[in-house]
């Protein structure tokens, strides 16, 4: 059975897809950024860009700049890259967003890929 966060997921890699298969790789990530964000736009999916996550330390909630990509849907967490190739960090913060988020799925793109395919990588937290 598919779960919600199942379903945002493919709804995001058709998404990622169709804005790769249009622009190609060797953009900013800010490029592909402003794309996908058009297409979920589109596609009437709610979803929140450059949001902050907070930091809980010792009962104080500071602003360390931490900022998530996109959330969509509440649900999940969507990382975007534009490198030659993901590296340890890369899933290191990933996994790190979505413990700080209390979230279960997490998608990492990198746009700077061909074909698209091998530019994703999913991350789950406590499944």
């Amino acid at each position: 059975m598919m779960t919600r966060e199942d379903e945002i997921s493919n709804f995001v890699l058709g998404s990622a897809i169709e804005v790769h298969r249009y622009l190609g790789p060797g953009l900013l990530e800010s490029a592909y950024e402003e794309c996908l964000a058009h297409e979920f736009m589109i596609h009437g999916r709610r979803f929140e860009r450059q949001k902050s996550i907070p930091i809980i330390y010792k009962g104080v909630n500071l602003d360390c700049g931490f900022r998530l990509d996109f959330l969509v849907e509440d649900l999940v967490i969507v990382e975007l890259k534009a490198v030659e190739k993901f590296t340890a960090i890369h899933d290191a913060q990933l996994l790190s967003h979505l413990k700080l988020m209390n979230k279960k799925l997490g998608l990492l793109l990198n746009f700077n890929v061909v074909p698209m395919a091998v530019g994703i990588r999913r991350k789950v937290n406590g499944l």
